[in-house]
């Protein structure tokens, strides 16, 4: 095992060292940042997962590393770019996989596509490294003034929406087939959604890289599913499980100076493994206990 390794690991629980940390602005800037995405994520997720989009938002995120590439090569803000990559990738997925049989194999082909812009434009950019390689696992020192102003304004955006579009959306999540038959505009809401979450994967990107930004977006949402049924306490507990993963990863990766993607991926696993062993745990309970007349 490698002494760098072995050296930040010994350091992951320096507490002294991480309170120094906090004193910095980046640093503030970054909690600040994942508290709001971790917020985000938690509320959107659970209709992600009722709603079967997974896959959709695996594609959208890798497709906002398209646009922040582009962002980067042409020397405009990544935060932006990052953000019209997965909107654009997200309309695309909503119109061209409207049919059921045909989402899975269209998002497979947008993405496969915008991927490959991605690599042509990391080539071509002259600059750091470092810069480019945190496009794809992220950067703590990502968000700054003007990323943390944009986090919160597009945070207020999407929460705006979802609160304005959340019960026909609920509805049509459950039921659509009964949904399109009472008049609820399906396909438009399915659109809106889309844009909503490629809106939440742009934001993510900065913080845990485009690769990783499900371990925010599903893991807290189907971890909550495991504990309850009911939509309101899944979306609670989806906040609270995706606040711990991006606030305490954050927190995890100061002393050690780690990536922030490693540690708020591995607290979500975590987190969804306790969950469904609970979940679990509880059937069993239940299918034990007699059937009363």
């Amino acid at each position: 095992m490698s002494n760098k390794f072995t050296d930040a690991m010994s350091r992951m629980f320096d507490v002294s060292a991480t309170v120094d940390l906090l004193q910095y602005d980046f640093v503030q800037q970054a909690l600040i940042a994942g508290a709001i995405l971790g917020l985000l994520a938690g509320i959107i997720g659970p209709l992600i997962v009722s709603r079967q989009m997974s896959f959709s938002v695996h594609g959208t995120s890798e497709l906002s590393l398209t646009g922040a590439s582009a962002a980067l090569l042409v020397g405009v803000g990544v935060g932006f770019g990052a953000i019209v990559g997965s909107v654009v990738a997200a309309v695309l997925f909503g119109l061209l996989g409207a049919k059921a049989r045909d989402r899975d194999s269209v998002i497979g082909v947008i993405m496969a596509f915008g991927l490959g812009l991605s690599v042509l434009f990391l080539w071509a950019y002259d600059g750091r490294t470092g810069t480019s390689f945190s496009l794809l696992v992220g950067q703590i020192v990502a968000p700054g003034n003007s990323g943390l102003e944009l986090l919160l304004l597009c945070a207020v955006i999407v929460i705006g929406t979802l609160g304005f579009i959340y019960r026909p959306l609920l509805f049509a999540s459950t039921d659509p087939e009964v949904a399109a038959a009472r008049g609820v505009p399906v396909r438009a809401l399915s659109i809106v959604f889309a844009v909503l979450v490629g809106i939440t994967a742009a934001l993510g990107v900065q913080i845990v890289g485009a690769l990783l930004v499900m371990s925010l977006l599903i893991t807290p949402a189907a971890a909550a599913a495991y504990v309850t049924a009911s939509p309101l306490k899944a979306t609670i507990l989806s906040v609270v499980f995706a606040e711990l993963a991006a606030v305490g990863g954050i927190l995890l990766s100061l002393a050690p100076g780690v990536p922030v993607s490693s540690f708020v991926t591995s607290v979500s696993f975590v987190i969804y493994l306790i969950c469904r062993l609970f979940g679990s745990a509880r059937r069993k309970n239940a299918g034990r206990i007699p059937a009363h007349a």
